[in-house]
């Protein structure tokens, strides 16, 4: 019996072999018989990275936060991990997961990203960044206010994408940053709405009931000025307030802020350099006269014009008097300055007025008509609107006129110009655009006001009395 137990156990274990044996190679052939991708699922992977949980990575995905590209060779780091996105916008990295990381995002010609992520939710992470010349940060585009952006491109025609109601009147346009826009209705709301969808980010009420001027945008801040005469800083993604400064009288002036120093008027005739850093003046001027122009800056000197019909250059550090001049009417727009002059709008005297930016008279133009409205200036050409109903264009070596459009009621808004057209609202509740070089029309919009739009490098932002509209090119 010993010795057949001998030979029949080792039976058994060559028979359980090979039972072992033949469902292992069952078991290969089904896990690898997978089928070949088609075309479209290739496609899919492409556009929608993966990676398997067991390895320990995530995925992070960069892409325009405007026209939602990817981002090539834009510089990720998360913790202490970093990398390189693709030509496909793609960076993958070495992160466990179920953490929290700081993660930085670098890439030319774009602004920095820094932001935390939460990795446990998922291996793919998407980030969006903003071309740094694309933004639209302050009331005139520029500090010079010549309410013409250089480097967006947008053109009708449009189709609207959302709209928001404001509750009422909204007279001056958004800043726009990182697809944010910051715009304040007749009520005293200061808003911040989603480009992407006019999603409602934060509000707040600024404690008076108007509003007229347009917020600017300083790094993480919003410098938001109030008619209730105080200058509101807020952290622009929260909306909480940071400090708060009071003038003498209401503001109206909207913001510019150089070297973080931010430059303005008030009614009572002051005109302020309040350095943001410090929350103190650098100093304070007082000229007397009603002040509702906002500051035009070029080099060393401001510019702005005051209800005794007074145009000022002051030094920028000290706030001297460089110069003064006289348009014949008081200064209720602000002036643009371009082409090595300051174009000044007089809204009683009806005209728009040229000076050297030494102060020489050069020419004046008389529209018949109260001239309200901010001039802009663009590849050598003034554009204005006067109560008349016309939205002007003038050379701005000569002031001749070199062609006039119907805006079908008065306009007191600022015209902007964005990819060669001009836009201007008017009291007949519309909007017209105009080919900035011929005046041939190429846009109407049945809602407007005062400022007609601005935009960022995905929408433009259209605005009527009481309703803010994103548009994109049809």
């Amino acid at each position: 019996m010993l010795r057949r137990r001998w030979f029949v156990l080792p039976a058994l274990v060559v028979l359980a072999a090979a039972g072992c044996g033949g469902h292992t190679s069952s078991h290969r052939q089904r896990t690898t018989a997978a089928p070949v991708p088609t075309r479209k699922a290739k496609r899919h992977a492409a556009r929608h990275p993966r990676v398997a949980r067991r390895d320990g990575r995530v995925v992070v995905s960069v892409v325009d936060g405007d026209t939602g590209a990817p981002v090539a060779r834009a510089r990720v780091a998360a913790g202490a991990a970093a990398g390189v996105t693709s030509r496909r916008g793609v960076a993958r990295l070495a992160v466990l997961r179920r953490t929290s990381l700081p993660v930085r995002v670098a890439a030319p010609g774009y602004l920095p990203l820094q932001t935390r992520v939460q990795f446990r939710k998922t291996p793919l992470i998407q980030l969006h960044l903003y071309r740094r010349e694309l933004q639209w940060t302050m009331y005139g585009v520029d500090p010079q206010r010549t309410q013409a952006h250089p480097a967006i491109r947008l053109r009708p025609p449009f189709r609207i994408v959302w709209a928001r109601d404001l509750g009422t009147l909204v007279e001056f346009p958004a800043a726009i940053y990182e697809g944010v826009a910051y715009i304040s209705n007749l009520h005293g709301t200061l808003w911040a709405l989603s480009m992407a969808n006019g999603k409602v980010l934060w509000h707040f009420y600024m404690g008076h009931d108007e509003q007229d001027s347009s917020p600017a945008v300083v790094g993480d801040d919003v410098i938001a000025h109030s008619k209730g005469g105080r200058v509101f800083v807020f952290d622009r993604r929260t909306g909480r307030l940071r400090w708060s400064f009071g003038a003498a009288s209401y503001i109206e002036s909207s913001p510019v802020v150089v070297d973080g120093v931010d430059y303005f008027g008030d009614w009572a005739g002051n005109v302020y350099a309040l350095d943001l850093r410090t929350h103190r003046l650098r100093w304070e001027r007082s000229f007397g006269a009603k002040i509702t122009s906002s500051v035009a800056l070029s080099g060393n000197r401001i510019y702005l014009g005051d209800y005794a019909g007074r145009v000022w250059a002051l030094s920028r550090t000290t706030g001297a008097v460089r110069w003064s001049g006289s348009v014949n009417g008081r200064v209720y727009g602000t002036p643009a300055i371009g082409g090595g002059r300051v174009f000044v709008p007089s809204s009683d005297g009806n005209t728009l007025t040229a000076f050297s930016l030494d102060g020489a008279r050069l020419w004046s133009y008389d529209t018949g008509a109260y001239v309200y409205s901010s001039p802009a200036y663009w590849h050598g050409r003034v554009y204005v609107g006067s109560y008349n109903g016309l939205l002007y264009c003038f050379a701005g070596a000569s002031g001749r006129v070199l062609w006039d459009v119907d805006a079908g009621g008065a306009v007191s808004g600022a015209p902007t110009i964005v990819d060669g057209v001009v836009y201007a609202g008017s009291f007949a509740h519309r909007i017209v655009g105009a080919d900035a070089l011929t005046g041939r029309v190429v846009f109407r919009f049945p809602h407007g006001e005062y400022v007609a739009l601005s935009a960022n490098g995905g929408r433009a932002l259209l605005l009527g009395y009481n309703r803010v509209f994103a548009a994109v090119p049809r």
